[in-house]
Protein backbone atom coordinates (compact mmCIF):
# COMPACT_ATOMS: atom_id res chain seq x y z
CA UNK A 1 0.00 0.00 0.00
CA UNK A 2 1.28 3.65 -0.93
CA UNK A 3 2.28 5.73 2.35
CA UNK A 4 -0.46 8.45 3.15
CA UNK A 5 2.55 10.49 4.60
CA UNK A 6 5.67 11.97 3.12
CA UNK A 7 7.10 12.64 6.31
CA UNK A 8 5.97 13.17 9.85
CA UNK A 9 7.37 17.03 9.44
CA UNK A 10 5.30 17.54 6.75
CA UNK A 11 2.42 15.95 8.65
CA UNK A 12 3.56 18.43 11.54
CA UNK A 13 3.51 21.67 9.61
CA UNK A 14 1.20 21.49 6.86
CA UNK A 15 -1.24 18.73 8.47
CA UNK A 16 -0.21 16.63 4.82
CA UNK A 17 -1.80 13.51 4.82
CA UNK A 18 -2.67 11.56 1.27
CA UNK A 19 -5.73 10.08 0.44
CA UNK A 20 -5.28 6.50 -0.43
CA UNK A 21 -6.37 5.38 -3.89
CA UNK A 22 -9.65 3.29 -2.85
CA UNK A 23 -10.96 5.99 -0.79
CA UNK A 24 -10.17 8.20 -3.59
CA UNK A 25 -11.67 5.77 -5.94
CA UNK A 26 -14.99 5.55 -3.77
CA UNK A 27 -15.20 8.96 -3.54
CA UNK A 28 -15.20 9.54 -7.33
CA UNK A 29 -17.78 6.90 -8.11
CA UNK A 30 -20.35 9.02 -6.07
CA UNK A 31 -19.88 11.48 -9.15
CA UNK A 32 -18.88 9.14 -11.55
CA UNK A 33 -21.38 10.56 -14.14
CA UNK A 34 -19.27 14.05 -13.83
CA UNK A 35 -16.05 12.34 -13.75
CA UNK A 36 -16.71 11.05 -17.56
CA UNK A 37 -17.88 14.23 -19.03
CA UNK A 38 -14.94 15.65 -20.57
CA UNK A 39 -15.78 19.22 -20.18
CA UNK A 40 -16.57 18.82 -16.32
CA UNK A 41 -14.24 20.67 -14.59
CA UNK A 42 -13.39 19.59 -11.12
CA UNK A 43 -10.75 21.77 -8.76
CA UNK A 44 -9.11 20.14 -5.84
CA UNK A 45 -7.76 23.23 -3.31
CA UNK A 46 -5.12 21.25 -1.47
CA UNK A 47 -4.31 19.10 -4.60
CA UNK A 48 -1.02 17.50 -2.78
CA UNK A 49 0.04 15.41 -5.78
CA UNK A 50 -2.69 14.74 -7.66
CA UNK A 51 -4.06 11.76 -6.26
CA UNK A 52 -8.09 12.91 -6.80
CA UNK A 53 -6.93 14.84 -10.20
CA UNK A 54 -4.85 12.16 -11.80
CA UNK A 55 -7.47 9.41 -10.97
CA UNK A 56 -10.27 12.24 -12.58
CA UNK A 57 -8.45 12.63 -15.75
CA UNK A 58 -7.83 9.00 -16.65
CA UNK A 59 -11.50 8.48 -16.31
CA UNK A 60 -12.17 11.52 -18.82
CA UNK A 61 -9.30 10.15 -20.83
CA UNK A 62 -10.60 6.50 -21.37
CA UNK A 63 -13.96 8.65 -22.78
CA UNK A 64 -11.91 10.38 -24.95
CA UNK A 65 -10.07 7.19 -25.96
CA UNK A 66 -13.34 5.13 -26.48
CA UNK A 67 -15.10 8.04 -28.65
CA UNK A 68 -12.15 9.42 -30.43
CA UNK A 69 -9.45 7.06 -30.73
CA UNK A 70 -9.41 6.39 -34.41
CA UNK A 71 -9.22 10.36 -35.27
CA UNK A 72 -6.18 11.96 -34.20
CA UNK A 73 -7.27 15.07 -34.54
CA UNK A 74 -10.56 14.67 -32.57
CA UNK A 75 -8.42 12.92 -29.92
CA UNK A 76 -6.05 15.68 -29.68
CA UNK A 77 -9.30 17.93 -29.20
CA UNK A 78 -10.72 16.73 -26.66
CA UNK A 79 -7.72 15.05 -24.61
CA UNK A 80 -6.69 18.01 -23.92
CA UNK A 81 -10.35 19.70 -23.26
CA UNK A 82 -9.87 17.07 -20.61
CA UNK A 83 -7.04 18.42 -19.41
CA UNK A 84 -8.03 21.40 -19.45
CA UNK A 85 -10.70 20.87 -17.16
CA UNK A 86 -8.43 19.91 -13.95
CA UNK A 87 -7.41 22.47 -11.83
CA UNK A 88 -5.70 22.23 -8.49
CA UNK A 89 -4.08 24.63 -5.59
CA UNK A 90 -0.96 23.56 -3.04
CA UNK A 91 0.62 25.45 -1.23
CA UNK A 92 4.13 23.28 -1.36
CA UNK A 93 6.05 23.33 -4.49
CA UNK A 94 6.87 19.67 -4.65
CA UNK A 95 3.50 18.78 -4.62
CA UNK A 96 2.72 21.44 -6.95
CA UNK A 97 5.21 20.37 -9.39
CA UNK A 98 4.51 16.53 -8.61
CA UNK A 99 0.80 16.79 -9.31
CA UNK A 100 1.38 18.93 -12.69
CA UNK A 101 4.08 15.42 -14.03
CA UNK A 102 1.95 13.27 -13.22
CA UNK A 103 -1.13 14.46 -14.71
CA UNK A 104 1.19 15.34 -18.03
CA UNK A 105 2.37 11.80 -17.84
CA UNK A 106 -1.63 10.21 -17.54
CA UNK A 107 -2.16 12.34 -20.96
CA UNK A 108 1.21 11.52 -22.50
CA UNK A 109 0.82 7.83 -21.82
CA UNK A 110 -2.66 7.84 -23.77
CA UNK A 111 -1.49 10.09 -26.25
CA UNK A 112 1.65 7.97 -27.22
CA UNK A 113 0.14 4.70 -26.96
CA UNK A 114 -2.48 5.31 -29.34
CA UNK A 115 -0.46 7.34 -32.11
CA UNK A 116 2.77 6.59 -30.97
CA UNK A 117 5.56 8.23 -33.72
CA UNK A 118 2.46 10.47 -35.25
CA UNK A 119 1.54 11.83 -31.43
CA UNK A 120 2.66 15.69 -31.93
CA UNK A 121 5.32 17.61 -29.60
CA UNK A 122 2.71 20.61 -30.28
CA UNK A 123 -0.28 18.68 -28.69
CA UNK A 124 2.25 17.73 -25.53
CA UNK A 125 3.44 21.53 -25.49
CA UNK A 126 -0.18 22.57 -25.39
CA UNK A 127 -1.17 19.81 -22.32
CA UNK A 128 2.19 20.97 -20.32
CA UNK A 129 1.03 24.66 -20.69
CA UNK A 130 -2.41 24.20 -19.81
CA UNK A 131 -1.13 22.23 -16.46
CA UNK A 132 0.84 25.46 -15.62
CA UNK A 133 -1.59 27.21 -15.38
CA UNK A 134 -4.40 25.18 -14.18
CA UNK A 135 -2.08 23.74 -10.99
CA UNK A 136 -1.23 26.36 -8.67
CA UNK A 137 1.44 26.69 -6.04
CA UNK A 138 -0.71 28.65 -3.80
CA UNK A 139 -2.56 29.11 -0.77
CA UNK A 140 -6.31 28.08 -0.86
CA UNK A 141 -7.22 30.27 2.42
CA UNK A 142 -5.77 33.46 1.46
CA UNK A 143 -6.72 33.18 -2.06
CA UNK A 144 -3.07 34.34 -3.19
CA UNK A 145 0.37 32.58 -4.80
CA UNK A 146 2.74 31.40 -2.53
CA UNK A 147 6.07 32.97 -2.93
CA UNK A 148 8.15 36.38 -2.09
CA UNK A 149 5.74 38.25 -3.87
CA UNK A 150 2.36 36.92 -3.12
CA UNK A 151 -0.72 37.43 -6.29
CA UNK A 152 -4.31 36.68 -6.18
CA UNK A 153 -4.66 33.32 -7.88
CA UNK A 154 -6.22 33.42 -11.21
CA UNK A 155 -7.33 30.40 -13.22
CA UNK A 156 -8.20 30.15 -16.72
CA UNK A 157 -11.46 29.11 -18.10
CA UNK A 158 -10.81 27.11 -21.03
CA UNK A 159 -13.88 26.26 -23.47
CA UNK A 160 -13.64 24.46 -27.36
CA UNK A 161 -15.48 26.97 -29.88
CA UNK A 162 -15.83 26.53 -33.65
CA UNK A 163 -14.07 23.02 -33.81
CA UNK A 164 -10.57 23.05 -32.85
CA UNK A 165 -10.45 27.22 -31.43
CA UNK A 166 -9.73 27.16 -27.90
CA UNK A 167 -11.15 30.36 -25.82
CA UNK A 168 -9.28 31.47 -22.84
CA UNK A 169 -11.29 33.80 -20.21
CA UNK A 170 -8.80 34.35 -16.83
CA UNK A 171 -10.88 34.48 -13.87
CA UNK A 172 -9.77 36.00 -9.91
CA UNK A 173 -11.17 32.97 -7.65
CA UNK A 174 -11.24 35.20 -4.97
CA UNK A 175 -14.25 36.72 -6.81
CA UNK A 176 -15.50 33.32 -7.28
CA UNK A 177 -15.51 32.04 -3.76
CA UNK A 178 -15.99 35.42 -2.07
CA UNK A 179 -18.28 37.06 -3.77
CA UNK A 180 -20.91 38.53 -1.63
CA UNK A 181 -23.12 37.71 -4.98
CA UNK A 182 -22.21 33.97 -5.04
CA UNK A 183 -23.02 33.64 -1.53
CA UNK A 184 -26.77 35.04 -2.08
CA UNK A 185 -27.80 33.75 -5.46
CA UNK A 186 -27.42 30.45 -6.97
CA UNK A 187 -25.35 29.56 -10.01
CA UNK A 188 -27.48 27.97 -11.65
CA UNK A 189 -31.52 28.05 -11.86
CA UNK A 190 -34.46 26.14 -13.91
CA UNK A 191 -36.63 28.61 -12.20
CA UNK A 192 -35.68 31.69 -14.27
CA UNK A 193 -34.68 33.65 -11.30
CA UNK A 194 -31.16 35.91 -11.03
CA UNK A 195 -28.13 33.69 -10.81
CA UNK A 196 -24.23 34.67 -10.29
CA UNK A 197 -22.58 34.80 -13.40
CA UNK A 198 -18.77 36.27 -12.34
CA UNK A 199 -17.04 38.37 -14.75
CA UNK A 200 -13.47 37.46 -16.14
CA UNK A 201 -10.59 39.62 -15.00
CA UNK A 202 -9.25 39.05 -19.21
CA UNK A 203 -10.54 37.35 -22.40
CA UNK A 204 -8.05 36.84 -24.87
CA UNK A 205 -8.54 36.07 -28.72
CA UNK A 206 -9.60 32.10 -29.64
CA UNK A 207 -6.46 30.65 -31.16
CA UNK A 208 -5.99 26.99 -32.06
CA UNK A 209 -5.50 24.30 -29.39
CA UNK A 210 -2.14 23.19 -30.54
CA UNK A 211 -0.50 27.04 -30.19
CA UNK A 212 -1.64 27.60 -26.63
CA UNK A 213 1.65 27.24 -25.94
CA UNK A 214 3.36 30.29 -27.49
CA UNK A 215 -0.17 32.16 -28.01
CA UNK A 216 0.23 34.26 -24.97
CA UNK A 217 2.59 36.94 -23.10
CA UNK A 218 2.42 34.85 -19.48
Amino acid sequence: MKATIKSKQRVRDHGEVLTPQHIVNAMLDLVKQETERIDSRFLEPACGTGNFLIKILERKLRVVEARYAKNQLEYERYAILAVSCIYGIDILADNTEECRKRLFDAFDASYTRFFKEKAKEQCREAARYILKRNIVHGDALSLKTVGDNPQPIIFSEWSLINGSLLKRRDFAFHELVSHGSMRELPLFSDQGEEVFIPEPVKEYPPVHFLEVAHAYDD
